[in-house]
């Protein structure tokens, strides 16, 4: 029951709450706006009405995800003042640009050219349109490029110095500060891993239209595009992997320590599964390969990294028995194992659709399988995020490896002036108001899938619809 008494506990589990929610539609905003824009692009070569169809569906699609996004994504930032108002203070001068930035340059592109999207497809030429399709999908990829500038700034931050009076960090160079070490890994990693829920939701609304034999022309062609963007996101997403976690180890030494369980300074094991005795500070695990984490972020078995004993005990404001390493390490091999999981589907989805003569997608365990497959690389994303934000505990702004000197913030010094009550009292009501919009959400895309593509008549028959 202490914990909820904790201001700053609290404080994080309201943020932690609004962030989950919001960032669910993020992933299904942006990834089914490249379905959408590759789906207008088919209709615009073929002018066949079967492909328009097609691509009116995925502007429902994309439009519904899109406007629970924006909507989502409000309240997070008027978080930063009412829960956040110390953070906001000392980061003010520098995360007040990305922010306006992503509103003015990527947020009207993607509005405006949403509305010719929606209300211009009859009204303007085949040309213009899918060019406006295409810069929505645009608008939103920049949009999340502003906003992960702003993120990790926080991660790892650059053209910055402490004022003065030590009160507030205070902007030196803005090309350093937007392009800060870990912006490109990072927005590399989040846009690929959004790509492949895009895919896979398509897949999804493909087996479902398979598994009813209803829209088979529709489920055909949106089963072949999602799982070529599936391969194609898939393999960029194993790169992107990759080059985050080299970022991570050589910038974050406190968070790849907690990523797996590291107490004493040394090579990195790998794990596939295990559980961390913080007591005894050691991994227990029925399998370990030694040194290859240490090969996979630096190239080489033997590269030691400082364990947390280590880093506590150059930095007073790290208590080793305080952090979060349970949840670091478990989240973050959650998210590798759903990796794995992401490239047996995609297989039985290319099997599916390539191999000649396969009846795989009749049969039901596929179908279903199919279905449910966009929850996989959701919880991918959302493990790999509580990897990010809790990993860099007790640090909101971390101190990496090349941050300029002191500028840092512990997130016990960043909360605002709040009760213990007013928090508990406005996370009830943000969870009744999230619970609410979740609900319409379901419903209104559940309408949308169930009433399928607007098919032309001659083509309702042939297409199985009832």
């Amino acid at each position: 029951m202490e914990l909820f008494t904790d201001v700053v506990f609290l404080s994080r589990l309201q943020f932690a709450l609004v962030v989950i929610f919001h960032f669910c539609f993020v992933p299904l905003s942006v990834g089914t706006g490249l379905i959408m824009a590759i789906m207008e692009t088919r209709y615009y070569k073929s002018r066949d009405p079967k492909d328009a169809a097609i691509a009116r569906f995925w502007v429902k699609i994309f439009t519904t995800c899109f406007a629970v996004g924006v909507a989502s994504g409000i309240t997070m930032e008027f978080s930063f003042g009412t829960n956040w108002a110390d953070y906001s203070r000392f980061v003010g001068d520098i995360f007040g640009a990305p922010l306006a930035a992503e509103a003015l340059f990527a947020f009207f592109l993607e509005s405006t050219f949403l509305g010719v999207v929606i209300f211009g497809r009859d009204k303007i030429s085949p040309k213009f349109y899918l060019v406006s399709a295409w810069l929505v999908e645009f608008g939103s990829c920049l949009s999340a490029l502003w906003i992960l500038i702003a993120n990790s700034w926080m991660q790892t931050p650059a053209g910055a110095e402490l004022s003065a009076d030590g009160s507030k960090a205070v902007m030196t160079n803005f090309l350093q500060a937007a392009f800060n070490p870990s912006t490109g890994p990072r927005f590399f990693h989040t846009v690929t891993a959004i790509m492949v829920v895009g895919s896979f939701v398509a897949i999804a609304v493909a087996a479902w239209y398979i598994r009813k034999g209803t829209f088979k022309d529709f489920a055909t062609k949106t089963l072949k595009v999602g799982v070529v963007c599936a391969l194609v996101s898939t393999c960029a997403l194993l790169v992107s992997a990759h080059s985050a976690a080299v970022t991570v180890a050589d910038e974050q030494p406190s968070k790849i320590a907690m990523m797996e369980g590291h107490y004493e300074s040394g090579t990195l094991p790998l794990y596939a599964v295990g559980v961390v005795d913080t007591e005894n500070e050691q991994v227990i695990a029925p399998l370990q390969l030694p040194g290859f984490t240490s090969f996979l972020a630096s190239n080489s078995f033997d590269t030691e990294y400082p364990g947390l004993n280590d880093i506590a005990a150059e930095n007073e404001d790290i208590v080793v028995e305080d952090m979060p390493v349970q949840l670091v390490f478990q989240t973050y091999h959650l998210m590798v194992a759903l990796f794995g999981v992401i490239c047996v589907v995609l297989l039985l989805g290319l099997i599916a659709v390539f191999k000649k003569g396969s009846t795989l997608s009749s049969k039901k365990w596929w179908q279903w399988l199919m279905i449910i497959c966009p929850v996989f690389p959701m919880l991918a994303i959302q493990s790999g995020w509580a990897v990010a934000e809790v990993g860099r505990q007790p640090y909101v702004v971390y101190p990496a490896t090349s941050s300029p000197e002191g500028i840092q913030l512990l997130t016990s010094e960043a909360t605002s002036s709040l009760t213990s009550g007013e928090l508990i009292i406005t996370l009830i009501l943000f969870a009744v108001v999230y619970a609410l919009i979740a609900v319409a959400f379901v419903r209104l895309l559940s309408f949308i899938i169930k009433k399928g593509p607007d098919m032309v008549d001659d083509v309702v028959e042939e297409e199985g619809v009832k």
